[in-house]
């Protein structure tokens, strides 16, 4: 049985300490952000956000930014289900 393995989306996290809380970029995505209260909240928060961009981009037949290798996996490996 044949396993492939495809790249991961970069996301970048930051603390924020004006607001305090942790920010979210995902440049492969054109740089879309999001936030949450805690590390894990915004990893979810970034996830959501990912699965929505995808979503709509198939949707509406959009191309992916740079024809990023790292976006054409995401998309091909997009779950049904959250």
């Amino acid at each position: 049985m044949a396993t492939s393995v495809t790249p991961p989306l970069n996301i970048v996290l930051e603390w924020d300490n004006k607001d305090q809380v942790w920010v979210s970029h995902v440049p492969d995505l054109g740089g879309i952000s999001t936030y949450g209260d805690t590390l894990e909240e915004a990893v979810a928060q970034t996830r959501e956000a990912i699965l929505g961009y995808l979503e709509t981009a198939a949707e509406q037949g959009l191309p992916l930014p740079d024809g990023s290798p790292a976006m054409r996996a995401a998309l091909e490996r997009r779950p049904t289900t959250v």
